[in-house]
């Protein structure tokens, strides 16, 4: 039997902890190290980090210790993407596994961080939900269904009231306030790069003829009353809901769009958007021969009649395939790889149920 593959998780927020557990939970995996910026995690036994048993792995403050480490790969899940640090993992022979970026870099970009993988002979791989998933992978594997295709659509429906991450919907996602400042931040900046790759793999993998300028637009939704939030009280005017798409074009017409809405519920908005009667959800709409709709509900954490939380399942579903896509990763000849390159990958049977 061959040994499993030795993990190391690079920083430990929500996608991180969550692919802590998906390690320890993956008959083919083994986790073996996590570096963690705070310093009151270092030290500390990784399995407690991720609020499971200790299992005997301490995190640690040190990229030089992380760097010398005997491990397989890392699954690299930081809020914002360092290239010179991936670079770094790559040279010291550590394949990459990240959803922040990466998914189908143009050459510009991929150009240093292929150079860095060749010398450590290994490998880059970008992936997630969206994008990484439903804005690009399982866009194109539904769209096998159908023929003659002349426009595909992947979009995202969220309440970011169940997200509790309050520094990031204010100074990053620009929630809370003014939509001027909201429309000339970062955030679509910081979209841009990840989003653009996805449509830009499904032209490519579809054969459109698209033109070479990825057409993008915001919007942006204010409170007319109180709203409660992760950040505290949005108040009357402030940003409550912001909505981006981002388009590939033939002839000044979309053949691919992508889309995310993000709202802080569906009251007391201008405009009055809503989640229409799906509510939550990804959706992939294909037009072809058959044209048809897929809805795709459960990770999204749910609000209750009283306000209470649901689980953020769409940051398990992030880290979960980055944690499955790692032996596929591995086997992969060195350099940079998108969906495009790699054979199917899937999840496993939970412990109690395998061979």
């Amino acid at each position: 039997m061959a040994r499993p593959l030795r993990v190391i998780q690079w920083a430990t927020g929500g996608v991180g902890t969550a692919a802590i557990r998906g390690v320890v939970e993956h008959p083919d995996l083994e986790l073996v190290g996590a570096w963690v910026h705070s310093p009151d995690k270092q030290g500390r036994d990784v399995g407690e980090l991720a609020g499971i048993a200790p299992i005997g792995v301490a995190a640690t403050g040190s990229v030089e210790e992380i760097l010398a480490a005997d491990a397989d790969a890392v699954i690299y899940t930081p809020l914002l993407p360092d290239p010179d640090q991936v670079a770094a993992l790559l040279r010291s022979g550590k394949n990459v596994i990240t959803p922040v970026g990466w998914f189908y870099p143009r050459e510009k970009e991929a150009a240093p961080l292929r150079a860095a993988a060749l010398a450590g002979g290994v490998t880059l791989h970008g992936t997630g939900i969206a994008p990484g998933g439903f804005s690009d992978k399982f866009l194109l594997q539904l769209s096998a269904l159908s023929t003659a295709v002349t426009f595909v659509r992947g979009e995202e429906f969220s309440d970011l009231r169940s997200y509790q991450a309050p520094d990031v919907l204010r100074h990053v996602m620009g929630f809370g306030g003014t939509p001027e400042n909201a429309l000339t931040g970062m955030m679509a900046k910081l979209l841009d790069g990840g989003f653009i790759q996805a449509i830009s793999m499904v032209v490519d993998a579809m054969g459109f003829a698209a033109e070479p300028r990825i057409r993008s637009s915001q919007q942006v939704a204010v409170a007319t009353a109180a709203i409660d939030s992760p950040i505290g009280v949005i108040e009357p005017g402030q940003v409550a809901a912001r909505r981006f798409v981002w388009e590939a074009l033939v002839d000044g017409e979309p053949v691919v769009r992508v889309g995310v809405n993000w709202l802080m519920g569906e009251e007391h908005l201008e405009p009055a958007w809503n989640f229409g009667p799906q509510g939550q959800r990804y959706e992939v709409e294909v037009r072809g021969n058959p044209d048809f709709t897929a809805c795709i509900k459960g990770f999204h954490g749910e609000i209750g009649p009283g306000g209470e939380l649901g689980e953020e399942t769409g940051i398990v579903g992030t880290a979960a395939h980055c944690v499955n896509s790692v032996p596929a990763v591995c086997a992969a000849d060195p350099g940079i790889v998108s969906y495009l390159d790699l054979p199917l990958v899937s999840g496993k049977a939970a412990p109690e149920l395998r061979r």
